[in-house]
């Protein structure tokens, strides 16, 4: 199979699991007219967002607004509808005028609203239940299972009268409920479409504009210089390439879809099974949403929840992510070497210094970014500056230089880019608010207070864990944190856990539902390029990354794994805990590899899971023990006759 049938077979499959890729093309005039209007929306968030001034709500309704009209315009409204078009539908401009209409009205009317101690008129009543259906349409094309869990919680406003218990409540009024919902601060103008209006849409853009930079290709060569010829090494590559492109775009979906198509068939091409190459790529793509220094944008988000500087954000953030990186690099080394693969030929490689020479001066702007965000300017300001400098370092060379064209359509990219993940930042707003109106999280974390008992960290853990992979299903990286955080954060906390280990608890879980079945996305659309089983594919990837999954339960109950988050913490307890936890997850990487030095047996295999928890732990005690049996079998096994040392 050639690469352009791989290619179109992956487009194929993200089409129908992800509506993002779903959407209308349009000729002629009518192309130009949507093309026009996003580069013109564009710059309304950036002028905004930077010299611009603007109360927050009606920035938030300007951008739902858009959200909306361009949601009608480019996703059909069935599945089976041509792509190809002439013409609007009618009862898509019938959709566009309504939000038009609906949204200039809240624009032009909150004002009055809010100095009127929040009294509505009928018409505002009217407005905001038309507002609210234009939301959940829109989040039907775009969303899909977010709309249905939306809807799920908005009914829940009247519906839960009828619960039985703790999570029951008396019931709420319509006129409360759309009230709470539109008109209010805590609904779908709240904390979503907030993070969508400023954070989402300029980090989006500025991964578009690194695209079109040639800033992906870059990344792809640095890491076969680095790793191609070593075992493994174009699985290797897979991991850095998509932890890196995974962090800028916050979709573990579309980066399965886009590096997958190249890192896939070249991992089979050297020896690794399909499911194993569909696993690499799958979970190397989901790290990425919560691997600093951007996340995905979901940092950002964390950030304005604790009230925190995001720089701590970051900083707490690199461990885990390190960590969980480390133990798929270490499996896919080890598994090359069960399989006796090598790396690629010298030829296949390009020259480092050719390669920095030819595409280093795009890595200028992602210094730009990190190194004014650690000098204190807003994130905001910072990725702003960095799209410039991304153009401006662009033309450094002809070879990469982004002209007129490159750089529209980097900004029509950028802004379509944002909208699906922002339409499910205006549906999560109906799901916050309902629970901020019917307290359900506060009832949520007194059940779970009352199962589990106060103080009883770990079995508090266990269920937000499995609430977290349930409610992040399906759910994009930031809109499923958003949820997970709303609901389950303040069970943590409650049950003992800090407030910067709660969130992070939350976040990695969140993100890890897209490898979790029997909703793996990331493994399902990894596995059709790789023409692999589903299922197996879904149960490497978890293995791949079982650091993901079982290091939040230690930085639960010890944050110091969260370098930052725990005051006066000297460099040298640091530096251990970095060292032993590193050495964790290499052992945990071996035991479920089941090679170490050479294949080992099963009895080593448990030992070796077990070192690994140990090493992990961040007490004095346990490292020491861990490494003393860690060196017992790492000298039986090179002791043994069939030992050979190789690298």
């Amino acid at each position: 199979m050639s690469l352009n049938e791989i290619e179109e077979d992956a487009r194929r499959l993200l089409e129908e699991k992800d509506a993002d890729m779903r959407i209308r093309s349009y000729k002629g005039f009518l192309n130009m007219s949507v093309i026009t209007l996003l580069i013109g929306w564009t710059i309304f968030q950036l002028y905004f967002n930077t010299i611009g001034m603007m109360d927050a709500i009606s920035l938030r309704a300007y951008h739902a607004m858009f959200l909306l009209l361009f949601t009608f315009l480019l996703y059909p409204g069935y599945p089976t509808e041509k792509r190809k078009r002439k013409f609007v539908p009618v009862q898509d401009i019938l959709l566009i005028c309504l939000t038009v209409l609906v949204f200039g009205y809240l624009i032009f009317n909150y004002q009055r609203v809010a100095m009127s101690g929040g009294f509505l008129s009928q018409t505002d009543l009217i407005m905001a239940g038309i507002g609210i259906i234009l939301v959940l349409e829109a989040g039907r094309r775009t969303s899909g299972n977010l709309a249905i869990l939306a809807i799920i919680f908005l009914l829940f406003n009247w519906f839960g009268k009828f619960v039985p218990g703790t999570l029951g409540h008396s019931g709420f009024t319509l006129r409360r409920v759309l009230s709470h919902m539109f008109w209010g601060s805590q609904g779908i103008f709240g904390v979503g479409i907030g993070v969508s209006a400023t954070y989402i849409f300029t980090f989006v853009l500025f991964g578009s504009f690194l695209k079109y930079s040639g800033f992906s290709q870059f990344i792809n060569d640095i890491a076969l210089t680095l790793v191609g010829r070593s075992p493994g090494g174009p699985a290797k590559v897979a991991v850095f390439a998509s932890a890196l492109l995974g962090m800028m775009n916050g979709s573990a979906i579309a980066n399965v879809a886009t590096t997958g198509t190249i890192t896939i068939p070249l991992m089979k091409r050297t020896g690794y099974k399909a499911e194993f190459a569909a696993a690499v790529e799958a979970v190397a793509s989901t790290g990425g949403q919560f691997a600093p220094p951007i996340m995905g944008a979901v940092g950002f988000v964390m950030a304005e929840f604790l009230g925190i500087n995001y720089t701590q954000v970051m900083i707490a953030a690199f461990l885990p992510a390190f960590l969980y990186y480390l133990g798929i690099i270490v499996s896919v080394h080890l598994e090359a070497k069960k399989l006796g693969l090598k790396g690629l030929s010298k030829e296949n490689i390009p020259v480092a210094l050719e390669v920095i020479k030819e595409r280093g001066h795009l890595i200028i702007p992602l210094v730009i970014l990190v190194g004014m965000m650690m000098m204190g300017y807003t994130p905001l300001f910072s990725a702003v500056v960095a799209i410039f400098s991304t153009l401006i370092s662009s033309w450094f060379r002809k070879e990469t230089s982004m002209d007129l064209k490159t750089i529209m359509t980097a900004i029509v990219e950028g802004a379509r880019g944002a909208i699906g993940v922002g339409i499910s930042c205006v549906l999560i707003g109906l799901i916050i608010g309902t629970v901020s109106l019917t307290s359900l999280g506060l009832n949520f974390g007194y059940l779970v207070l009352k199962v589990v008992g106060e103080g009883q960290l770990f079995l508090g853990g266990i269920m937000v864990m499995i609430m977290s992979i349930i409610l992040g299903m399906g759910v994009p990286g930031v809109a499923a944190y958003v949820i997970v955080a709303a609901v389950a954060v303040p069970v943590l906390i409650n049950v003992g856990a800090t407030p910067i280990a709660a969130h992070m608890f939350c976040l990695i879980y969140a993100c890890l539902s897209n490898i979790t079945p029997p909703v793996a996305m990331s493994s399902y659309v990894a596995a059709g390029i790789a023409k692999s089983n589903q299922t197996k594919t879904s149960l490497i990837a978890i293995k791949l990354g079982i650091t993901g999954f079982i290091l939040p339960f230690f930085f639960l109950n010890n944050p110091l794994l969260l370098i930052g988050s725990v005051e006066g913490i000297s460099l040298l307890l640091t530096i251990r805990t970095l060292i032993t936890a590193s050495i964790g997850v290499i052992c945990l990487a071996a035991g479920t590899e089941g090679m170490l030095i050479k294949e080992c047996s099963m009895i080593t295999r448990i030992l070796l899971i077990i070192v690994g928890l140990f090493a992990i732990d961040p007490k004095l005690q346990t490292d020491i023990l861990g490494i003393i049996v860690l060196a017992i079998i790492t000298i039986i096994q090179m002791r043994s006759k069939d030992y050979t040392l190789t690298i």
